[in-house]
Parts: C-alpha cells; structure tokens; sequence
C-alpha cells in the first residue's frame, strides 16, 4: 500500500504549493467581484463554473471562496483570516464542511488514474448526507470536472439536478467544452483570464519562482501554472535558442539546428520531456509569428530580438497564413511521430528543416551576423 504522503497531487502544478496554501486570488478581481456581489444578495447559485486557460488561478479562486463562506470572513477581497480554524482545517484536508474530489491513485498500477470515477463523485452523496448534521453550509470542490469520465459526470449531473441543501459545488474546468452541456447549463460561470505580467510576478515572486516575470507572462499566455513548468525546464533560455536559430534564415544554422534536435531528444527527466518542452515552444513561437503578421509583433517580447525577428519574417497577412499553416503541420507531425515512436531528434530535425524552407523565410533577406 502506498503511502499517503507519497502519492502526487493531481491539482498541484509541480514547483509549486497546492491551490489551497494560496493566501489570496491576484489578477481575478472582476470574477471575485462578481462571485462576492452574488454572496451578498443572499440567493446564492447552488453550482459555479470556474473556467479559464489552464494556470490562471481557477483552483485558487475555488479554495479562496470555500475559505471565505466557511469562515463567515465578511470582506469584498475573498481574504479569510489566518487564524480562523476553518483556514486551518481547510488547509490540512481536514475540515469536515468540505470535499475535494480529484482524480485518485491507483494502487494497484502504482500512479493517479487519468480520470475522476465514478465512486469518487458518489463520495459527495455520503458527503452531503453525513455533513449535515454539522449544519450550515457544506462545500464540494471539484478539480478539474472535465477530467471526469461519462459515469462520474452523470452522477453528478444528477446532484446538480437535486442539490442537497445549503450544499455549493465548485467546478473547476480547463475544458468546459468537454463537459455535458446539461452540467454547464445548471451551473453559474466565473471565468479567469489570463494574468497580466504585473499579476504574474507578483505570483510567482510569492512562491519563491525565480525568472523574468515580463518574458515568461508572454510565453506562457497568462498562466501561472504553464510559467513554472517553463521555469522548471528553463524554458526562456529554450526559447531564446529557438529565436536565434530562426534569426540565422535564409540560410539555417545547421549546426545549432542539430543541437536543438539533440537536446530534445534527450530521455524525460524529473523536471519533464525535453521533446515535449521544444514541441510546444515551436508551436508558440509559429503561433506568436503569424500573429505577428496580422498585428504587429508582441508585446511584451519572450526573448530578446524576438520583435525584430518577426518584423522581417512575418510582415504582412501573406507570411502570418503561411507560418499559422506551418503551426497547424507541426502539431501534426508531432502527434503522428510519437504515435509510431520516431526517435525524438530526428522528428525536431525534420521539422526544423520543412520550415526552413517557407516562402516567408526564404524570402526574407539576412540580417548581419556571424552566424553562418
């Protein structure tokens, strides 16, 4: 049997603490406005949506409200004492008014299952039942609902249908889409946007991540969950090669190109898969220069020069097309590679190779350097 304290958290982004230590929700304030606003009218909705691009605080905001209504706080910022003995209960996964339902461990297979079953959400009948005798009201938080499979989520379409009295059910959802549209439509919805790079540094600096707020703001699109994954691989320095690599067209570095190709070939370590860390900042660094073509190039900038790059490679609507297309391919050659298990560098190679040679690039003339 596993230990308890061994077994990984599913709603924790690696790097940093669970959702729950968050003292306060930074960069939502129109979502905890509204969700306050509806507190205070006294009809409160039995069912929240709480949706947004992964990372942005979605499951903050769902622990920051359970704190808020189980301590009775009273504020208009959602902020609960820290020697209120629900914070404290809250955060030890020991306050009896609230239910965590999360994807669980198998033991047997030795790893978290890939979806929320269906016992788990049955947990919340008992749940509500038993809790009731403690009076007042009771919470479930569910992270994410969209990682439940058909069974869990027609248990809970039901609850929704019936909901237990003075009972509130949080859901987190990365994919709402992905839901029954029967759930969404029983359910009020807070959405989260993405944060600003002042609202990032500031989350980040709090938990103690180090790195160009600006930069990882850009690249990670907001979210606070995908900046620590690039803080944990050193994603910016990734990206910044990736740049500089591009900067070299007409005439790829074919030199730099293959270190790029052997470095994300390497084995997956602890801190993750260096293929999948340079797929993805590919694909953001095409998708970001097609947007370039249609609006100008970003700003904030994710590495240095990338401003100057874009205004060369992607002028105009023409360019952004090509480049979104070259976006739209490399997704699929990714996909198809690892489904028959190409090896690694050669895949990055070949597609660092194919675009290379798009119109945009090759007709883009050099800039000054050294680099052959």
């Amino acid at each position: 049997m596993t230990d308890p304290e061994d077994i990984p958290e599913p709603d924790r982004v690696p790097g940093a603490p669970h959702p729950r230590h968050a003292a306060r929700v930074v960069g939502q304030d129109a979502a905890v406005a509204q969700f306050v606003e509806a507190a205070g009218s006294g009809r409160l909705h039995h069912a929240w949506l709480l949706t947004g691009p992964r990372g942005v605080g979605k499951a903050t905001l769902a622990w920051a409200i359970a704190r808020w209504l189980l301590s009775e706080s009273g504020t208009r910022d959602l902020t609960a004492s820290e020697d209120a003995p629900e914070v404290r209960r809250l955060r030890a996964l020991s306050e009896p008014r609230l239910s965590l339902i999360r994807r669980p461990w198998d033991d047997k297979a030795g790893r978290l299952r890939a979806e929320i079953t269906v016992e788990e959400v049955r947990r919340l009948l008992s749940f509500f039942h038993m809790s009731a005798a403690e009076g007042g009201r009771r919470i479930a938080i569910v992270d994410a609902a969209d990682e439940m499979n058909t069974s869990a989520a027609n248990a809970l379409l039901k609850m929704l249908e019936e909901p237990p009295k003075d009972a509130l059910i949080l859901l987190v959802a990365h994919q709402p889409a992905r839901l029954l549209p029967t759930i969404r439509s029983r359910c009020r919805e807070l959405r989260l946007t993405p944060l600003a790079p002042g609202d990032m540094e500031t989350v980040l600096s709090g938990i103690g991540a180090e790195g160009d707020a600006e930069k990882l703001s850009a690249l990670a699109g907001g979210s606070v969950g995908e900046a620590l994954r690039l803080v944990g691989q050193d994603g910016l320095t990734h990206y910044q090669r990736i740049v500089d690599l591009f900067a070299t067209l007409p005439q790829m570095d074919r030199v730099a190109a293959a270190a790029l190709a052997d470095a994300a070939g390497k084995r997956p370590g602890a801190d993750g898969d260096p293929f999948d860390l340079t797929v993805t900042l590919l694909d953001r660094f095409l998708t970001r220069m097609a947007r370039a073509g249609l609006m100008g190039a970003p700003v904030p900038q994710a590495a240095d020069g990338e401003g100057r790059l874009m205004a060369r490679l992607s002028p105009d609507a023409r360019a952004a097309r090509d480049w979104a297309g070259a976006q739209a391919d490399l997704s699929a050659r990714a996909r198809a590679g690892r489904a028959v298990n190409l090896d690694p560098a050669a895949l990055v190679m070949d597609m660092l190779t194919q675009l290379a040679h798009l119109p945009p690039a090759q007709s883009a003339p050099a800039r000054p350097s050294t680099v052959s």
